[in-house]
C-alpha cells in the first residue's frame, strides 16, 4: 500500500473513531477522551460564542480574581482566565481526567504562569471551596457531569455573594444543553439569569449569585 494510502486508512479510522464517540456520548455521559484533546483546544471557526478571548471578555476579569475553570480540558480557557486575572489572582482548573490536566499544566508553563492550580476531581460531591470564587466557567461540559444539579448547587456555593457563573453551550457539542434547561437547574441551585449572549444554538450564558442579603431575605 502506498503512502497516501496508509495516510488514507489513517484518516478513516480516527474518523469513524470520532463518529463513534459521537453517538454513545449522546447516550451516555462520557467527556471528551484525552486523545480527542486537539478538537477541543480549538476555537469552533463556525461560532464566536465559544471562542476564549470572547468567554473572557464577556466575564469581565479582572486582575485579582479567583476564577474556577471547571472541565477545564485541555487548558483552552485556564491560559487566558490566568493572564486576565494576573499575579494577584488565582485561576482552579478542574477536570477528572488526569491526561487533559497535564496538557493544561504543559500551556501554563509554556506561558510561565504560576497562578494556576490544577485539581484532578469531579464537581459535585464537595470539591470547591466555599464562597471563595468571583468567577466560574463551564465550557461545553454541564451535559457531560452526571449529576448537574448537584453540580451546579456546588458551584453555587463555591462563589462569593455577586460571582458569576458562565456556561456555554454549542449544538456541535453532543451533550449540548438547552438554555431552558440550564436555566431551570440553575434556579433550583439559587441562581438569577444576568446575561445572555448568542443565540439558541450557540450561546454564553451568566448567572449570577444574589448578594448576601438577597439570599438571606430569600430563606
Amino acid at each position: 500500500m502506498s503512502t497516501f494510502g496508509y495516510l488514507a486508512v489513517a484518516i478513516g479510522l480516527a474518523a469513524l473513531a470520532v463518529a463513534a464517540w459521537l453517538v454513545v456520548s449522546r447516550r451516555r455521559s462520557l467527556p471528551c477522551p484525552v486523545w480527542l484533546r486537539w478538537m477541543v483546544e480549538l476555537d469552533n471557526p463556525f461560532t464566536k460564542t465559544n471562542r476564549a478571548h470572547v468567554i473572557v471578555e464577556h466575564l469581565r476579569v479582572a486582575p485579582g480574581m479567583y476564577v474556577l475553570d471547571i472541565g477545564c480540558g485541555p487548558g483552552r480557557l485556564t491560559v487566558p482566565l490566568a493572564k486576565a486575572v494576573g499575579e494577584s489572582g488565582c485561576v482552579v482548573a478542574i477536570d477528572v481526567q488526569a491526561g487533559m490536566l497535564e496538557r493544561a499544566q504543559q500551556k501554563a508553563d509554556a506561558a510561565k504562569l504560576a497562578n494556576i492550580r490544577f485539581v484532578h476531581a469531579a464537581i459535585g460531591p464537595g470539591t470547591l471551596e466555599r464562597g471563595r470564587g468571583d468567577r466560574a466557567v463551564l465550557v461545553t461540559v454541564l451535559g457531560e457531569i452526571p449529576d448537574r444539579q448537584a453540580a451546579l448547587t456546588e458551584i453555587f456555593a463555591g462563589l462569593k455573594p455577586g460571582g458569576i457563573l458562565s456556561v456555554t453551550e454549542v449544538v456541535f457539542d453532543p451533550h449540548f444543553q438547552r438554555q431552558a434547561t440550564v436555566l431551570q437547574l440553575a434556579s433550583t441551585a439559587g441562581f438569577r439569569h444576568k446575561a445572555l449572549f448568542g443565540n439558541r444554538l450557540a450561546y454564553t450564558m451568566h448567572l449570577e449569585k444574589p448578594p448576601e442579603q438577597q439570599i438571606t431575605a430569600a430563606r
